[in-house]
């Protein structure tokens, strides 16, 4: 007699179905698995095997398969502990099989039976409502599947017996809350901070305003990284449907504490002597990077020169398509990853090229050599490039009114992105939420300059030699400042501004 029990395989933030099925058969005793299981997958015998023992429940001197189908799907991860301890239990009759029949189960067990928490519970859970099942999982991560759906049937237990328990009828477990997410920003650095920088200020609130890419070069503190840091208390929150796209890709990295959602964008600021792996995905099992588990939110490169020209130059298709593909012999997996880049780097190797009274000993060889290990078709896809000069403590101590607050900012950039939202979805795509997000065609199409702003785009392009990648971003941007002035035509000033955003640093 063969007992079935469901599960999940992940590839990128989708969960496959996956069925775990369990015979006990006569002929010397073996413990054998079978399916494409990799090595955690494997020495789940032996974890499957104590935490019955621990619960009272040991395996008969026979022959033990068990098979995870289809045969030919890679599986990974200790997620198939439990549906293996749950599908024995079954097939020794210590759980009735119809029991099980309307669940999907995952949890890694261990030896004294508990039920450890798993990355991939939300995506599991949501695949499971979309099957019409329940969920068994551990009871850390019952607060993670509760956000699938209030008809969801949740039995999340902290041990093998206790859900042994629930599932014959002795105790019945109750269903996990979801957990309560913070609301608002109201713990986040706030641009009142900053002094001075008004340049600095204004491009970091029209970056946020259009969801741009921002570029900010100046002397070692100059605050660059306070400018950065301020940037996520004056984005819009989550909505809904980002929420759930954030939560799934931080669900499958193990990065959901305590089943805890968060209306705010995500904020990461890898080192930059972070590998490709890290960065964009991969490894032996593959993982969302740093730039997945941003997405919706900001990814802050710091000095990037620093970073490897290899590994920056990773990042262009996912910049430009808001997608990370990752490539295998056996498997393809794709992790959303529409960021919002923000990037800081010194003018020079020694930080002080073009500070007044400072000159170079190696000249304008220093600067050029170090802004060089950034390539040009990355550096295309950055639309606002800012000087951000040195603040002087006679500017940090000199008598002056309050900088402007993070809340007021924000309220301006709330109500340009609403004007976009709205645009968009009268124009045919919903989707499209920001002025960055927005296609080449869609841009032109609803851009549309007048004849004067038409001459200076024209005299730009021939003068600067404008990719048709940065014409587009130019209008982009220029959109998106008509936005914040509350006006439904594109202007001169408009496509001014936006091209010395562009042009700030010559090539662009």
């Amino acid at each position: 007699m063969v007992t079935r029990i469901s599960t999940v395989a992940f590839q990128g933030i989708d969960a496959v179905p996956v069925d775990v099925q369990v015979q006990i058969a006569p002929g010397l005793p073996a413990f054998v698995l079978v399916g494409l299981p990799d090595k955690a997958v494997r020495e789940s015998g032996e974890r499957v095997r104590a935490a019955l023992t621990a619960s009272g429940l040991g395996l008969p001197p026979k022959r033990i398969t068990i098979n995870l189908a289809p045969a030919d799907l890679p599986k990974e991860g200790s997620h198939y502990d439990l549906p293996i301890a749950l599908g024995l239990m079954a097939a020794l009759g210590a759980i009735p099989q119809d029991a099980l029949d309307g669940y999907l189960a995952l949890g890694e067990l261990g030896l004294d039976g508990r039920l450890a928490h798993v990355g991939g519970v939300l995506p599991a859970a949501m695949a499971a409502a979309a099957r019409g099942l329940g969920i068994i999982c551990p009871a850390r991560s019952g607060p993670e599947a509760a956000w699938a759906g209030d008809d969801l049937d949740i039995v999340a237990g902290d041990s093998l017996l206790a859900l042994v328990n629930h599932l014959t009828g002795h105790q019945l477990q109750a269903r996990p809350r979801p957990g309560q997410a913070p609301q608002g920003a109201v713990d986040l650095p706030d641009l009142a901070d900053i002094r001075g920088q008004a340049v600095a200020r204004r491009a970091l609130e029209v970056a946020a305003a259009g969801g741009h890419n921002l570029l900010m070069i100046g002397p070692p503190g100059a605050g660059k990284s306070m400018l950065a840091q301020r940037l996520p208390s004056i984005l819009p929150p989550l909505s809904a449907r980002e929420l759930l796209d954030v939560s799934m890709i931080q669900s499958i990295a193990g990065e959901l504490a305590n089943g805890v959602l968060s209306d705010r964008r995500p904020f990461r600021a890898p080192h930059h002597s972070a590998s490709m792996a890290a960065l964009v995905g991969g490894g032996l099992k593959v993982r969302p990077g740093e730039v997945s588990l941003a997405h919706n939110g900001v990814l802050f490169l710091d000095e990037l020169p620093e970073f490897s020209p290899g590994v920056l130059d990773s990042l262009r298709q996912p910049l430009e398509s808001g997608e990370t593909a990752i490539a295998r012999a056996n498997a393809r997996v794709s992790y959303p990853s529409r960021v919002q880049l923000v990037a800081a780097m010194n003018p020079c190797k020694c930080g002080l090229a073009g500070t007044p009274g400072h000159t170079c000993r190696r000249g304008a060889a220093c600067a050029g050599d170090y802004q060089a290990r950034v390539s040009g078709p990355f550096l295309d896809r950055i639309d606002i490039r800012i000087d951000v000069p040195v603040v002087s403590a006679a500017d940090m101590i000199a008598p002056g009114g309050a900088a402007e607050p993070s809340a007021r900012v924000a309220e301006r950039v709330a109500a340009a992105r609403e004007r976009q939202r709205h645009r968009y979805a009268r124009a045919g795509h919903p989707g499209v939420l920001t002025n960055a997000a927005a296609s080449s065609s869609l841009i032109e199409t609803l851009v549309a300059p007048d004849r004067d702003s038409q001459a200076l785009l024209l005299q730009a392009a021939e003068r600067f030699n404008l990719s048709a990648r940065a014409y587009h971003r130019v209008l982009k941007v220029a959109r998106t400042l008509a936005d914040l002035a509350g006006a439904d035509a594109v202007g001169r000033p408009h496509i001014a501004e936006a091209l010395s955003y562009r042009l700030n640093f010559g090539a662009a």
